[in-house]
């Protein structure tokens, strides 16, 4: 994964919405496979804060390890596009699904919708208003634009969530198509910006973006309507495909296939070393041992991930 230091980087609703109390039905609705609802308790503050920490990172890798995958079809790399996009595949099938099933992330529609509604309209409202001021302040023209331009996406994704959540609700209207996302390509480059609270909000943005993108894809998966779940879906794409790559183009985040592989290593390392293993202590004493198996478990996959990724370094020309 990401070196910890900077996938802690996260402020918002989205924070908010991860360390909301489970319990009830949303408890229910977010059980692990396998596993009957009665078996399950909320976790404790610690664990919960641990689990959000750990689908933050989990999101972010998924994103991040994409855009190196590309970056190594452009190298002509396959082999190493392939490893990329496998290890992106269990960081969000595998290590966020199941974190987002022990912290209750997923609710019925109307709570998602009501949750991914406080989130857009949180970005729209402040989070990229504030960026785009920023930007400005520190002459950084080109990236004030472009979080102008997030800011009236994440508007229209509010109002869309908003109609689809009075539909659901009252049996009456329609769920909104879902929007298209317009992919963006994010080549090896430098920074586009050089004022260093820019760099930062760059950051930020993209955690946000990469968490809400793994977010809308488990409330569709979960979606008892199909309108609802194209609209998650549709959603997720645009900020991923476009928030996310633009964000990463103009930080300057893709950089060779040597440079991508070894900083995956070193994220990879950290969290399989410190992290996680610091994660499954905690919760352990805490009694929360569903939790406390799921962070060893991270923990070999990421050691694995962290073994694969030397050994496509090791064979780089």
């Amino acid at each position: 994964m990401i070196p910890f230091p900077v996938r802690a980087l996260m402020t918002g609703a989205f924070t908010i919405a991860l360390s909301t109390p489970v319990s009830g039905a949303l408890a229910a609705s977010a059980v692990p496979a396998g596993t009957s609802a009665g078996t399950v308790d909320a976790p404790s503050p610690q664990t919960r804060a641990d689990l959000a920490q750990s689908m933050r990172g989990e999101a972010f890798a998924n994103a991040s390890y994409r855009l190196y995958a590309a970056q190594a079809q452009r190298e002509g790399l396959p082999s190493v596009a392939r490893l990329f996009e496998r290890t992106a595949d269990v960081e969000l099938g595998e290590h966020f699904k199941e974190g987002a099933a022990l912290s209750g992330l997923v609710g019925d529609d109307a709570a998602n919708l009501r949750t991914a509604m406080a989130g857009e309209t949180y970005e729209s409202q402040k989070l990229y208003p504030g960026f785009a001021r920023q930007a400005r302040a520190d002459g950084e023209s080109t990236a004030a634009t472009l979080f102008s331009e997030i800011s009236r996406d994440e508007g229209g994704h509010a109002r869309a969530f908003g109609t689809a959540l009075r539909a659901v609700e009252s049996g009456q209207g329609n769920v909104p198509a879902p929007p298209k996302a317009k992919p963006v390509q994010v080549p090896q480059g430098p920074p586009k910006v050089h004022a260093q609270q820019t760099k930062t909000n760059l950051d930020t943005a993209m955690h946000g973006e990469a968490l809400a993108y793994a977010k809308y894809q488990q409330y569709a998966e979960h979606s008892k309507n199909p309108a609802v779940a194209k609209l998650f879906r549709g959603s997720a794409d645009v900020e991923l495909h476009e928030h996310f790559a633009d964000t990463a183009d103009m930080a300057g985040f893709v950089g060779t296939t040597r440079a991508n592989l070894t900083k995956a290593i070193a994220g990879e390392r950290y969290e399989s070393q410190t992290m996680y293993p610091t994660f499954a202590k905690r919760a352990k004493a805490a009694g929360d041992n569903q939790a406390a198996a799921l962070f060893s478990n991270n923990a070999e996959d990421e050691a694995g991930h962290a073994r694969a990724f030397q050994q496509a370094l090791d064979r780089l020309p």
